[in-house]
């Protein structure tokens, strides 16, 4: 069994704040675990600059070194891999570089991003360490198309590029939905691209006919100009807050459909999860959001909340398509978006890299 310190700069996945981020860097750690490997939290050290502050950087790199220092003293000594999670131009990985070459241990990479046009500007320090740390990595693993386009263009020397797709933290797809109940939305409530999709959503409304319900999961300081948009709707728009994993589990159990449209989404956990149920979406056909979506006829962002309205009112009026796209999206999920395919991905590539050093 291997020994495998785990980093994530932007944020630790022992953090107390929720986020996508920390969730996704939890399952990695999971993932990577699940056949026995000892998986340990290298560095609390967050390296993350949000507004371009060249004094903060400095000071971070500081406080990098010396924990770099550290962690080559103290580290154990039979650490096999390092894998740090997230390294871009915000958050940039000062520590396992030079980590990894003062110890001799293999340095991969997952979901790290390289941005040329941060090169210059305000963040430009950190983009060049970002770059640096790209480089430093034998292995690169990617979530999306999208990220690959950069990495591949960029790639240095014989770096291997992995595709790892999103994955949920689960080993077993959970009961299949009975496709009868309200559509539903799952999204946080926050101005910006979040709101653009309530907005989106609430425009398609406009166009369904017939009898139709939606619920919504979600909350956040945009929750008064997402409830004047559903406004017009009355009572077939209900608006359920915040909701854990178990309840919100119990919506995807009924639900007919997801309905999200995933404006400048990464990938979006909440596809994943209600395909994983049996629920059908209906999404734009966007960067990252396709990466995660069962193949088929998404509607294009330029059909715009028109294209959107089409597809849901088929589905609306069709159960038996429900059904069978539902049960589709199961299969698609169950092959290619559970921790045992994330795990197996993981170590095919990495394994050859700890033969090298035995």
């Amino acid at each position: 069994m291997a020994r495998v310190a785990f980093y994530a700069p932007m944020k630790s996945p022992d953090s107390p704040n929720p986020s996508g981020d920390r969730e996704m860097a939890r399952n990695l750690m999971t993932a990577i675990g699940a056949h026995g490997d000892k998986i340990q939290l290298a560095s609390q050290m967050r390296i993350y600059d949000k507004t371009g502050d060249q004094s903060l950087q400095d000071e971070l790199r500081r406080k990098a070194k010396a924990e770099a220092a550290r962690l080559i003293k103290e580290m154990p000594a039979d650490t096999d891999l390092w894998v740090t999670y997230h390294n871009y131009y915000k958050a940039p990985d000062l520590l396992g570089p030079m980590v990894c070459s003062a110890r001799g241990i293999p340095y991969v990479q997952l979901e790290s991003t390289r941005a040329t046009s941060r090169l210059a500007g305000p963040w430009a320090d950190f983009a060049h360490a970002a770059h640096h740390a790209c480089d430093t990595a034998q292995v690169i693993f990617y979530h999306t198309a999208n990220d690959l386009i950069t990495l591949e263009r960029e790639r240095f020397g014989a770096q291997a590029l992995v595709e790892l797709p999103p994955f949920l933290p689960i080993a077993e797809l959970p009961p299949a939905s009975t496709r009868d109940g309200p559509m539903l939305t799952v999204g946080m409530m926050r101005p910006g691209d979040k709101l653009a999709s309530y907005t989106i959503l609430a425009d398609t409304l406009d166009h369904l006919t017939g009898d139709w319900a939606l619920n919504i999961v979600g909350d956040g300081p945009a929750r008064p100009q997402v409830e004047a948009l559903m406004k017009r709707f009355g009572t077939r728009v209900r608006f359920l807050g915040q909701l854990d994993r178990s309840p919100l589990q119990t919506h995807y159990l009924q639900a007919s459909m997801l309905v999200w449209p995933g404006v400048n989404e990464a990938y979006g956990m909440v596809y994943l999860e209600a395909q994983a149920s049996g629920v059908p979406v209906v999404a734009q056909d966007r960067p990252g959001v396709r990466d995660v979506l069962m193949p088929a006829d998404h509607p294009a962002v330029a059909s715009g909340a028109k294209g959107l309205a089409v597809r849901i009112q088929m589905l609306l009026d069709n159960p038996g398509l429900r059904c069978s796209e539902g049960e589709q999206a199961r299969s698609y999920i169950e092959y290619r978006h559970l921790i045992p395919s994330a795990t197996e991905r993981f170590w095919s590539a990495v394994h050859p890299l700890l033969e090298k050093r035995t």
